[in-house]
């Protein structure tokens, strides 16, 4: 893209068509978050829903939301998983008022409407009236009030769903080294070890932008750098797809030489700080290839995250202009062992709304917030690393935040 010229996208003002300025509204202006719902979150991407591993059984379904648009997720009695709108089709009421459940139908509580597992209207209360008085006429049809359906897909045991029946397939959106960073961690079947929520005081995007920087961790995070988990002179680098909209990031760590030094108790800081207990940060390369961290996103709000041997999905829920929900779930496998659980649920420790190396992510992006609040004029600079939104060989670059961005222009048609 062009570094000159000017655009327009509902009042928020672009100081050129490149990737490298980022005006500082587009986290302020409530009719930017609006745009925001329509046209990429109803948009042509694919959304996280849910883990096939939460919803194993006929009739087992989860309350979601992509975006702010409430969601159902069922899973059939032929086993085939639908994704509905969450809103009886009749006044608007919210049919699944609980996080998750098993059930046999959709019952709406406010007049009684019926819909079966993958949204087809199949009971009115009071249709034909009482003692044949009232009811509804007889051009109604229910087969004209089903609920609106999203289309569904599953890779790797993630389920994603999409508004819009004319974007490409799931794996296509991917592509295919997204595909692969996904494939690598989950690969086998996952289970759920624990969740948790955080409310954090800032734009969504902000947290968006912040899993896409690769070389903040460095300074922010202390823990990280103290204890040799993440350091930007370790070998790694930054993978995109081609549209720039998902990347992953990862560093490579000499698992034998940091065993040795826990044999020796010298895993120590350059500042002398050491571990009266290392077990939170002991692991085994699980996956034979040497990487410590990959952290991955799928555009516009998932997150897969190895860290060590603590797996979760992070899910960024936007829940008005400046407040975002960000959900943690925390994987293991079917096949883990008692002691690999046990190092899985401590190392979780390091992450989550209190975790020593992700606890500053939940507040930084607040600062961020109330340092624009009335004062959100000129453009904050992404410049680390080049111009571009393509794969890099290190990571000291925000070149995956440019491939966010990159992305958001194109859909919201900046």
């Amino acid at each position: 893209m062009s570094e000159l010229g000017a655009t327009t996208m509902r009042g928020v003002h672009w100081p050129s068509n490149g990737l490298t300025e980022i005006p500082f509204k587009v986290y302020t202006d409530p009719d930017q978050y609006a745009l925001e719902q329509e046209r990429i979150f109803k948009g042509s991407t694919w959304n996280y829903l849910c883990l096939a591993a939460e919803i194993p059984n006929s009739g087992d379904y989860v309350a979601t939301t992509i975006g702010e648009t409430a969601v159902i997720v069922t899973r059939d009695g032929e086993g085939r998983i639908n994704a509905i709108v969450n809103r009886c089709a009749h006044r608007g009421n919210l049919l699944c008022l609980e996080r998750r459940g098993n059930a046999k139908e959709l019952s709406c509580i406010y007049h009684g409407w019926t819909y079966d597992l993958a949204g087809k209207l199949t009971g009115v209360a009071f249709e034909r009236g009482v003692k044949r008085q009232g009811g509804m006429p007889p051009e109604f049809h229910k087969d004209e009030h089903n609920l609106q359906r999203l289309r569904v897909a599953e890779f790797g045991g993630l389920v994603f769903g999409s508004f819009r029946d004319d974007g490409p397939d799931l794996e296509t959106y991917l592509g295919p080294k997204i595909a692969g960073g996904i494939s690598r961690v989950l690969n086998r079947p996952a289970r759920i070890l624990g969740r948790s929520t955080q409310v954090l005081p800032n734009n969504w995007k902000l947290y968006a932008e912040n899993v896409k920087d690769t070389y903040h961790a460095s300074i922010l995070h202390l823990f990280l750098t103290t204890f040799r988990i993440n350091r930007l002179s370790q070998e790694g680098g930054i993978v995109m797809d081609d549209s720039g909209a998902h990347h992953f990031s990862y560093s490579k760590l000499d698992y034998a030489l940091e065993d040795g030094d826990y044999k020796q108790a010298a895993l120590r800081s350059d500042s002398g700080f050491c571990l009266a207990d290392s077990s939170v940060i002991e692991s085994v390369d699980e996956y034979g290839d040497g990487i410590s961290v990959q952290i991955l996103t799928v555009f516009p709000s998932m997150v897969l995250q190895q860290i060590r041997n603590t797996i979760a999905v992070r899910v960024i829920r936007p829940r008005g202009l400046e407040k975002t929900e960000l959900e943690w779930i925390h994987l293991g496998f079917e096949d883990d062992d008692e002691a690999m659980t046990e190092r899985r649920l401590r190392q979780g420790n390091l992450v989550g709304a209190a975790g020593y190396i992700s606890m500053e992510d939940g507040c930084i992006g607040g600062f961020v917030q109330r340092a624009l609040r009335y004062n959100d004029d000129d453009a904050g600079i992404v410049m680390m690393g080049g111009y571009d939104a393509a794969p890099q060989p290190f990571r000291a670059s925000e070149a995956a935040i440019r491939g966010f961005w990159k992305e958001y222009r194109a859909l919201t048609g900046a």
